[in-house]
C-alpha cells in the first residue's frame, strides 16, 4: 500500500473536523472522496500532506510514517498536493510558478528544465503562456498550471482538492482527461470532489480496465 491513513482525528481548537477517517491507494491507483461542503475533506487532505497534524491516528507513506514532517518533507518523499482554488502566484509568470514547484531541484537546472518542458507537452496552452502572469490566464489555465507545478516535484501520489471548482463543463471535462493521462503515466492519484460525475468518472476508468467484460 502506498499510502495508508488509519483512524485519523483532526482538530479546529475543541472542534473535531474528522472522526476517525481511514482509507488506503495503491500504488498506480485512482481513489475518489465525495462529500459535500465542510464534510472534511480538504482536512484529510491537509493532514496527509502535512499542513495539518493529527490528535490522533497515522498517516504512512511508502511505508514511512509521516506524521508530523513538514510539508516539504512530505513533498521530498514523493506526495503532492494541487490545492483547492489554485493557489497560484498570481503576479509571477507561469514559467516561475513551474519554478518553485521545482523549488527542492532548484540546485539542478536541467532536471528542473526537463520537468517543466514535460508540463508543457501535459498543457499545450500552459506553453503559449509561458511568460505571461499567472493571474491573467483564464480560470482553466490557472487550474493546469497549478497541477503543473505539482508535478514538478515527480510525485508518486497526486492529491487534488477540487479540481474542477469554478470551471465551464468543457474545461472540467478536459482536466479529467489530464488526470487520466497522470495517472497513466504511473502517478497515483487521490481526488477529492464535489463533483460526483466528474470525479468517479475519472475513477472508473481503471475499474473498466480490469473489468472489460462489464457494460456501463
Amino acid at each position: 500500500m502506498l499510502l495508508e491513513v488509519a483512524d485519523l482525528h483532526v482538530y479546529y481548537g475543541n472542534i473535531e473536523a474528522l472522526k476517525g477517517i481511514t482509507l488506503g491507494v495503491d500504488s498506480g491507483e485512482i481513489v475518489a472522496v465525495l462529500g459535500s461542503n465542510g464534510a472534511g475533506k480538504t482536512t484529510t487532505l491537509k493532514t496527509i500532506s502535512g499542513l495539518l497534524r493529527p490528535r490522533s491516528g497515522t498517516v504512512t507513506f511508502n511505508g514511512a510514517n509521516i506524521v508530523g514532517r513538514s510539508a516539504h518533507e512530505v513533498v521530498a518523499l514523493g506526495l503532492s498536493q494541487v490545492p483547492e482554488g489554485r493557489r497560484i502566484f498570481n503576479v509571477l509568470t507561469v514559467d516561475e510558478n513551474l519554478s518553485l514547484g521545482g523549488y527542492l531541484i532548484r540546485r539542478h537546472r536541467d532536471l528542473q528544465r526537463k520537468r517543466r518542458d514535460s508540463v508543457y507537452q501535459t498543457f499545450p496552452q500552459l506553453a503559449a503562456r509561458r511568460k505571461q502572469l499567472a493571474g491573467t490566464l483564464s480560470g482553466g489555465e490557472q487550474q493546469m498550471l497549478a497541477i503543473g507545478r505539482a508535478l514538478m516535484s515527480a510525485p508518486r501520489l497526486l492529491l487534488l482538492d477540487e479540481p474542477s471548482l469554478g470551471l465551464a463543463p468543457k474545461v472540467v471535462e478536459q482536466i479529467g482527461r489530464t488526470i487520466r493521462e497522470i495517472h497513466e503515466q504511473g502517478t497515483a492519484v487521490v481526488l477529492v470532489e464535489q463533483n460526483a460525475v466528474m470525479a468517479l468518472g475519472v475513477a472508473l476508468v481503471q475499474f473498466r480496465s480490469l473489468r472489460s467484460d462489464v457494460e456501463y
